[in-house]
């Protein structure tokens, strides 16, 4: 008889960490495996199209209810459920809470538990913390596509909005392309950049300066490898970071994980290189959120699904990156190409990075396994 007893292991961040949750190098190369499994269709997500991000509850501006809370900056719980196949063949979701005002109390703006279950059975199989998980990830997606696009002789990396997501592309491309020196990064104020300097130096001492930049277009005409970072707000695309062909330094890669806008006839125009991390993403925002998509999310991938359905913007310009990944399609093709990759983030990414932590801490036995029963009452 099967033994019906249930245990699973348990996480924290101290414990996630000893597993190699900050390991940027192996991360990116699970998230490249990752995308290659979305590309071959090896994955469930979300929804009808089993390609949805996930299910949010959000907050009116006025509740009616006492206990309720009102709606606020970044406000929201979200739930981001995802199977993934090949090597991983686990069930997880990533859990949060979101809130802005939470930097008032030394907490990060969102904080994040992860659950991965055996596809067999639906048992959980580890809770683990989820901050750190989730963050390294979201950079390591970028990551992807600067170990497959950008010069090797980079040597200037550009940043506008250098927090959480802005440093993790910095440990992705300074892990991947040490040949970067240079930093030229634009925050809110000189604090910003400040913090961020002193955590990249900590990190990273092949880094000889950090420098203030004071607009958007200093950034560009610096960077070989840059990346924005900026969290949208309720202004859409008009209060996003907007970047000219002008000042795009020639063989530039631009990782666009958030908000950024650029001029369509560049677009358009065939002078870039357009890379995402999964065109069907896209696809399923356009259905969920029709032309709202690319004002709500400010993801550039977004605005480029509007171009192709307009009629301007050629379907096949569009690349993913498991394409690349692969040799399906070509890598960089001459030192002055620009190109810009625009990723999303999906909970099949996390599933693939929690499946690989989760193995390590049961090889290595890290952290506790918990009982969650011996024998189920209802069964």
């Amino acid at each position: 008889m099967i033994d019906p007893a249930i245990d699973f292991r348990y996480l924290c961040e101290e414990e996630m960490i000893r597993a190699g949750v900050k390991d940027m190098a192996r991360c990116v190369d699970v998230m490249e495996e990752a995308l290659v499994l979305l590309r071959e269709g090896d994955f469930r997500m979300a929804g009808s199209t089993a390609m949805s991000h996930g299910a949010m509850i959000g907050f009116p501006d006025d509740p009616q209810f006492s206990g309720m809370p009102a709606d606020g900056p970044d406000r929201r719980f979200m739930a981001m459920p995802a199977y993934l196949g090949g090597r991983f063949g686990t069930t997880g979701v990533k859990w949060y809470g979101s809130n802005i005002e939470n930097r008032n109390r030394g907490l990060p703006r969102s904080v994040h538990v992860f659950v991965l279950n055996d596809t067999e059975t639906g048992a959980p199989l580890a809770i683990m913390s989820g901050n750190l998980l989730s963050a390294y990830r979201t950079g390591a997606v970028p990551g992807v596509a600067v170990k497959h696009l950008a010069r090797e002789d980079a040597q200037t990396f550009g940043i506008v909005g250098p927090g959480v997501i802005g440093r993790a592309v910095t440990e992705a491309v300074l892990t991947l392309r040490p040949s970067v020196t240079r930093i030229v990064a634009k925050g809110k104020d000189d604090d910003d950049v400040l913090r961020y300097s002193d955590y990249v130096r900590d990190r990273f001492p092949q880094i000889s300066e950090v420098i203030p930049a004071s607009s958007v277009q200093e950034v560009c005409e610096a960077s070989d490898i840059m990346t924005v970072t900026v969290t949208t707000d309720g202004a859409g695309s008009a209060g996003f970071p907007y970047v000219r062909e002008e000042w795009i330094k020639p063989g530039s890669l631009l990782l666009l994980p958030a908000a950024a806008r650029f001029d369509d006839e560049f677009l358009v125009s065939g002078r870039a290189r357009l890379c995402v991390d999964s065109w069907r993403l896209y696809d399923a925002w356009a259905e969920e959120y029709g032309e709202q998509a690319y004002e709500d999310l400010g993801i550039p991938g977004t605005h480029w699904h509007d171009l192709m359905r307009y009629g301007q913007l050629p379907g096949e310009r569009i690349e993913e990156i498991a394409d690349i990944a692969t040799g399906r399609a070509p890598g960089r093709q001459y030192d002055d190409e620009i190109i810009l990759y625009s990723a999303g983030g999906m909970p099949v990414e996390d599933v693939a990075w929690a499946t690989d932590l989760y193995r390590t801490a049961t090889e290595q036995d890290i952290g506790r396994c918990l009982p969650l029963w011996d024998a189920p009452a209802l069964a």
